[in-house]
């Protein structure tokens, strides 16, 4: 029973894999990822959904000057009618009653009312103005969402990138295996003839072991890295890919020395964002306006002393209409300062804003300038490390010729063998900054989106 249940477990956890291995391999170019990601991914589709809210918002300001209607009915009963005391004399006789007052019950027990009222702005500032703001909050989202979808496609990419220099490293050991395999398999041959050391073949054990470690650590880094990238495009996790070697390939970038800050998406945010300030600062001015508008009402209302609805004059209830018209005029005269305070909170903001934007055009202009001197000290750097590789190649060749001839010692076939995987990891890195700082420089003049 144990070894049933057992069993059960161990092909519970074997039934992930198994799983992940029937699913077929998805071939990513980079602008598969991207496109991929501005489909799926969460943050791309809350943007579009604040573009379709955003008209929503503006047919909820386009209502303030639409005509409002609605319909009213009222049912009342009066258990105790309220009296009234009047004068006697107010009565021809009355006086002749002995009594001061005459006390009179106004209204029926009964009273039942239905009608229907219409409300309609002729003049008011703040509808005017809402109705601008809104149309001018759904050009912010549709540019925001243009911001959001260049960030996505930013991390996307340096997602993406960052896989493949782990990649390029792993191949880097594995091919580093094959040649220390080949140097173990020299030596051990030379060991069983006498003709080496046993520390040598040690030696080179230790060499595979330290290799494999590092396989195994680049192995788990390319995992890591490809959950990321798949988490930033919006793809199930347990979903293969295979990334796309051409990615990887260095292009040199004409560079220029001005770049039009204007033409960012950030820049066209915060212009936005300054312009919503703007209205708020009217709108907020509209309460200084006047306001006219226009109501009217008709009522059908039936009282007596039965219950009205479904009763008329035979069982004494009686039913009548009424209508008014009117027309309204609000004038503002003082509200306390109030509206003053509100102004210029709106003030305050709209140039706490316009420092920001100024600050903006300064950081988005240095990380131009720092983007492009990066760029143009990897494309240095490149051709260094792609000499220093070959080189480093070449000496490992000829370190093994000479260990085989017994011109050079293991020492110095190791020591080969390291600097070249080192150079090897080296230039791995200096592509990638390189191509990371292709990424920002695209970002900087507003590009992004050509890597779609």
């Amino acid at each position: 029973m144990k070894i049933h249940k057992i069993a059960l477990i161990l092909f519970g956890f074997l039934a992930i894999p198994i799983s992940a291995q029937n699913l077929e391999t998805k071939e990513l170019a980079l602008r598969d990822a991207v496109n991929y990601a501005l489909e799926n991914q969460a943050d791309a589709k809350k943007a579009k959904l604040k573009i379709e809210n955003s008209e929503y918002l503006i047919q909820e300001a386009r209502a303030g000057a639409l005509p409002n209607i609605s319909a009213n009915g009222g049912l009342t009963y009066n258990p105790i009618l309220q009296e009234t005391a009047i004068p006697s004399s107010s009565f021809p006789g009355g006086e002749e009653s002995g009594e001061p007052f005459l006390l009179l019950a106004m209204g029926q027990k009964w009273n039942a009312v239905a009608g229907v009222s219409l409300t309609q702005n002729i003049f008011d500032q703040t509808v005017f103005t809402g109705l601008k703001a809104a149309r001018t909050t759904r050009e912010f989202y549709q540019i925001n969402a243009q911001l959001t979808e260049e960030q996505v496609i930013e991390r996307v990419a340096t997602a993406y990138y960052n896989v493949f220099v782990q990649k390029e490293q792993l191949e880097t050991i594995d091919s580093s295996i094959v040649n220390v395999s080949k140097s173990r398999d020299i030596i051990k041959s030379l060991y069983d003839n006498g003709l080496a050391r046993e520390i040598d073949y040690d030696r080179v054990n230790v060499q595979m072991m330290n290799l494999s470690t590092t396989r195994q650590q680049l192995v788990n880094a390319v995992t890591l890295q490809e959950n990321a990238l798949k988490f930033y495009m919006g793809m199930p996790i347990n979903e293969p890919i295979e990334l796309v070697d051409r990615e990887f390939e260095v292009d040199a970038v004409l560079l220029s020395d001005e770049v039009d800050v204007e033409n960012r998406t950030e820049m066209k945010v915060l212009k936005k964002q300054e312009e919503l300030l703007v209205l708020q600062k009217e709108a907020r001015k509209a309460a200084y306006y006047p306001t006219l508008s226009l109501t009217a009402g008709y009522n059908y209302m039936g009282q007596g002393e039965q219950f009205p609805i479904g009763s008329g004059l035979d069982n004494g209830v009686y039913w009548s209409d009424f209508s008014s018209i009117s027309l309204n005029l609000r004038i503002p005269i003082f509200s306390g300062f109030a509206n003053k305070a509100r102004v210029s909170q709106a003030d305050v903001e709209l140039r706490t804003l316009q420092e920001d934007i100024k600050y903006t055009e300064l950081s988005l202009d240095l990380e131009y300038q720092n983007a492009k001197s990066q760029m143009e000290n990897n494309l240095i750097a490149i051709e260094n490390q792609l000499e220093n590789v070959n080189l480093a190649q070449k000496v490992v060749d000829n370190t093994q010729n000479n260990y085989r001839l017994g011109l050079a010692t293991l020492t110095d076939l190791l020591e080969a063998q390291n600097a070249l995987v080192e150079s090897k990891n080296n230039y791995s890195n200096v592509v990638l900054e390189y191509k990371l700082a292709e990424v920002q420089l695209l970002k900087s003049k507003g590009e992004l989106n050509t890597l779609k």
